[in-house]
């Protein structure tokens, strides 16, 4: 008997059916029960596909002149959820609508199809028809409706309509596509060190990797075993994937790179296999660097309860377990990650013998900063007054990414300015414009708003003035940018490491300066300042309850942990009610030093808001002027 050529199904069916079953099982079966599988397969896939079908609202004209037209090949109508799901002439493509839940429509259609066929339904709410003829009255079961769609997609395949089932096509070892690893090979050297600047010690920590990888018997002869494995931590944008990279590139080895959600699948055992298929590639190209970002998507921690649990992705990462002890320590194979959530990976992952270092990439200080604003000004012509230092002075907090947009930013400002090169202007407006986003100059403000947010920014930098610990004023503004109305921004004199609960204190007096110049000035208060105090509170309670900083509660830690899932207090409720009360004290007293202060310096508070309403901004020297001016 000749075999029949096997066909191909509509996409989304191809899609749905590998969502719900294993590929090769849906083939085997498939070719054992011939068309009776098919049909079946294919009606749950049509049944699915209606039931993901964005239904429209379909003009009540438009589905009056379908059925009078005759257009409608089968159709199920469900007056509960006022849905009309149907397959047009000559269609395998399932359309849907929402329609109108007056009974008149129903009685319309019913009435239409009673007159084309010479029908007699029954009374009930809802019938369903194939070829003019009521498969069934719908009475809330999903087998009459899967009957009905089995029926037609069998007359079908009998049509030779519909081909025979094939969801896999190409030989056999292609059918195994979704078990293999997407990942990226990189086998020439794309990055070095000298791509890498502001991270001198994360790179010296990788050189005695990148010294194995090139002669491992310089190490093995001495016995020494060097780490299988690396983690990079840190914030987002610091340059982790940049330093693995850049790691290989010195070494002068393959780079394997994938994103853990790339591991992750509907398919049970699917990621496992993808984890088997990457370490048998690398195993193939050793020595090699075997690079996974955002490692944290496979590589949580497991539960001992089923709240929260992820089956498949739990075998994922036990998968991955087994491959680092699988291969030996002079394997050639050095295995990286990159997450900016540490706290969350699993213990096992992290014991000696897996990933046994971990380096933080934190945010680069003034040195480092300048460093990467050097590397990403190449090519990039600057005006003869920018110095590179003072930007990096006034950037403190930029990731490197930051560092880099913020250049670009300046880039194209300049070009739309028709200018040669990179001012200071240029920079000054994109480093601004990095971290609150771009100027609103076209949104609409009322001159109550706008008085509003003089005398609200007036007032946190007033404040600011007059406390010692903060940092100076660099611009006050009333132009809204991102979700901000205005703005008042301070330029930090070095870098920081630690804050001192002085500093904390007068940072919550200038976050209420400007709630308290509203009560003040306008004799009333607006929702502007809700970030300001959602802030103060956060900061208020983090010095009470995380830094022990209450003369009260001592030095003592008050953490909420959560333990398998489940979140759980690690203090009473009469501690709870005393940390309350701390928060509001520290609170208080921030409001009440904020007013003095104000009150204190009510015409500087009046000089600046009217600078503001007439010029919008201020910059430091402007700033500084001002306050002198009423001295």
């Amino acid at each position: 008997m000749k075999e029949k050529k096997p066909g191909k199904l509509p996409l989304k069916l191809q899609e749905f059916l590998l969502k719900e079953s294993k590929p090769e099982d849906v083939e085997k079966l498939a070719r054992i029960c011939g068309g009776l599988l098919e049909s079946i397969a294919i009606s749950l896939g049509a049944l699915k596909l209606l039931d993901r079908y964005e239904l429209s609202q379909m003009p009540y004209s438009e589905v009056l002149r379908l059925f009078h037209d005759n257009e409608i090949e089968s159709y199920h109508l469900d007056m509960g959820s006022h849905e009309l799901r149907f397959f047009r002439r000559g269609s395998d493509q399932p359309e849907g609508a929402l329609i109108p839940g007056n009974k008149q429509f129903f009685r319309d259609i019913h009435n239409m199809v009673k007159q084309r066929n010479d029908l007699n339904p029954e009374d009930a709410v809802t019938m369903e028809y194939h070829r003019g003829v009521p498969a069934s009255v719908y009475i809330g079961a999903g087998v009459l409706v899967f009957v009905f769609f089995m029926f037609r997609t069998m007359l079908l395949i009998q049509s030779k309509n519909v081909p025979q089932i094939r969801i896999m096509q190409g030989p056999h070892d292609q059918r195994n596509e979704i078990t293999k690893s997407s990942f990226t090979l990189e086998t020439e050297r794309k990055a070095t060190f000298a791509d890498v600047a502001g991270a001198e010690e994360e790179k010296e920590e990788l050189q005695e990797i990148i010294e194995y990888l090139k002669d491992k018997e310089k190490f093995t002869r001495l016995g020494a075993r060097v780490p299988k494995g690396v983690l990079l931590v840190g914030p987002p944008g610091t340059g982790k994937t940049l330093l693995a990279r850049a790691a290989a590139g010195e070494a002068n080895v393959p780079f394997f790179s994938i994103s853990g959600s790339e591991f992750v699948e509907m398919f049970v055992g699917v990621g496992a296999a993808r984890v088997r298929d990457l370490f048998e590639n690398a195993k193939a190209k050793a020595p090699c660097i075997v690079f996974i970002d955002e490692i944290d998507a496979i590589a949580k921690k497991r539960s001992a309860t089923s709240i929260g649990s992820n089956e498949e992705r739990e075998a994922t990462l036990n998968q991955l377990l087994v491959e680092m002890d699988g291969f030996a320590s002079d394997a050639g194979i050095i295995m990286m990650g990159a997450t900016n959530r540490a706290d969350v990976l699993d213990p096992a992952l992290l014991r000696p013998g897996r990933f046994d270092r971990r380096i933080y990439v934190g945010y680069p200080d003034i040195v480092g900063r300048k460093a990467i604003l050097e590397v990403h000004s190449k090519g990039k012509p600057l005006a003869p007054e920018v110095n590179l230092e003072d930007v990096a002075k006034n950037t403190s907090g930029f990731s490197g990414a930051d560092l880099e947009n913020l250049l670009n930013e300046a880039a194209l400002l300049a070009a739309k300015r028709n200018k040669t090169a990179i001012g200071n202007a240029e920079l000054k407006e994109s480093a601004v414009k990095v971290m609150m986003g771009p100027e609103k100059r076209s949104k609409k403000v009322t001159d109550k708003e706008r008085r509003l947010t003089a005398y609200h920014e007036a007032g946190h930098a007033v404040v600011t003035y007059h406390l010692s610990h903060l940092d100076p004023v660099t611009e006050v503004s009333i132009i809204p940018r991102g979700t901000a109305g205005g703005y008042t921004m301070f330029q930090p004199q070095e870098d920081r490491n630690y804050q001192s609960k002085l500093e904390m204190q007068e940072e919550l007096v200038s976050l209420l300066g400007g709630r308290v110049a509203e009560a003040l000035f306008l004799e009333d208060i607006s929702t502007g300042a809700s970030n300001d105090l959602e802030r103060a509170t956060e900061l208020a309670r983090s010095m009470i309850t995380r830094y022990g900083m209450n003369d009260l509660l001592g030095p003592v830690t008050f953490r909420d942990h959560a333990a398998d899932y489940m979140p759980a207090k690690g203090y009473s409720e009469k501690t709870a009610e005393l940390i309350d009360d701390e928060t509001r004290k520290l609170l208080s007293a921030a409001y009440d030093k904020a007013e003095a202060l104000l009150k204190d310096n009510r015409d500087k508070v009046e000089l600046l808001a009217s600078h503001l309403l007439e010029h919008e901004k201020v910059d430091a020297a402007g700033f500084e002027a001002l306050m002198k001016e009423t001295n």
